[in-house]
């Protein structure tokens, strides 16, 4: 699979949030900005439903904690399930977060045909592998690949976790292709 090309540099849409709830998406987005010191446009587009906008900034946020999985681990489910979904904003944006966190750049884009090569932990190997089967082919995931996580001495939370983000992930690769936001700055 090669890195997806960017169809069009004009999204679809412009977020707009609704009429009459300005300052509410106004202080969910300002709160994004002084935590990782930028609006990703991803997020942006969910301005057009605050409800939305605030749930998945919540996903986010217990994600992001680390306290039950590493912000590698789950930075790499992002990786590639959008490198295998060829959204060009989640591949750069994950890629970013990663050599950010210092991981080498070459073991990343490595994993993309092996996720054995993963940059992650041995024990985490096994996790990373099962949350995207869940995603490709999720009616072959068995009580074999549970047992396999399950020896590294991960919880079914922990499965369920690591397979919830890259379905989520998945979904949001497929959200952000439906509009056209293919890179960083469409809503500039």
């Amino acid at each position: 699979m090669s890195h997806a090309a960017i169809k069009n540099d004009t999204p679809l849409v412009i977020p707009t949030p609704p009429a009459g709830e300005e300052d509410r998406v106004a202080g969910v987005l300002s709160a994004i900005e002084e935590h990782v010191g930028f609006v990703p446009d991803g997020l942006r587009l969910y301005s057009f439903s605050p409800p939305l906008l605030e749930s998945f900034v919540g996903y986010i946020s217990y994600f992001s904690s680390g306290e039950r999985l590493s912000p590698t681990l789950l930075t790499m489910v992002r990786y590639l399930v959008s490198w295998q979904n060829e959204c060009s904003f989640c591949i750069d944006m994950n890629e970013g977060f990663l050599v950010n966190m210092g991981v080498d750049i070459d073991a990343v884009r490595a994993a993309r045909t092996n996720p054995d090569a993963a940059p992650v932990a041995d024990k985490e190997k096994p996790l990373l592998k099962l949350a995207l089967k869940a995603v490709n082919t999720p009616e072959d995931v068995n009580q074999t690949d549970l047992q396999a996580v399950h020896a590294q001495g991960w919880s079914d939370r922990d499965i369920f976790d690591a397979v919830v983000q890259a379905a989520n992930n998945r979904a949001f690769n497929t959200v952000l292709k439906t509009f056209n936001v293919e890179q960083q700055g469409m809503f500039a």
